[in-house]
């Protein structure tokens, strides 16, 4: 890749419960805060929320976007979650360029809901001749 993007063009889902049972049943996490309304009612978050790394998911499907199987070859995910993500929720990751030394690149990459609130922040690296 010649240039490195200054931003990645964003990624945004909403988050469905199916979502949050299709990635129960793939990964294995059955956690009754993914899955079960009642059990979730009782918990400080009131309702059942997003497995984080189905949320995660996003950054990488904005990584592979921009950089392909470079990405998929020798991408670095470091980050945080910040709160927590409902079913109904609109999510979008972003991603802006931190730093570039000519072979790799690092980007600041944030998933944010609907309400501008980040849920997820952190860097993402890639080796740009991977």
């Amino acid at each position: 890749m010649s240039v490195t993007p200054e931003t990645l063009q964003p990624v945004e889902r909403r988050i469905t419960q199916e979502q949050l049972v299709q990635y129960a049943d793939a990964s294995g996490d059955h956690n009754p805060l993914h899955l079960d309304e009642e059990f979730a009612r009782g918990t400080p978050y009131g309702r059942t929320i997003a497995h984080g790394m189905l949320v995660l998911a996003l950054v990488s499907e904005l990584m592979t976007h921009s950089f392909g199987g470079t990405w998929l070859r020798g991408g670095r995910l470091k980050t945080r979650f910040r709160a927590p993500v409902f079913p109904g929720d609109i999510v979008c990751a972003t991603g802006t360029l931190k730093a570039s030394d000519g072979g790799s690149a690092t980007y600041e990459v944030t998933v944010s809901n609907q309400d501008g609130e980040n849920v997820i922040t952190g860097d993402a690296s890639v080796a740009l001749n991977a």
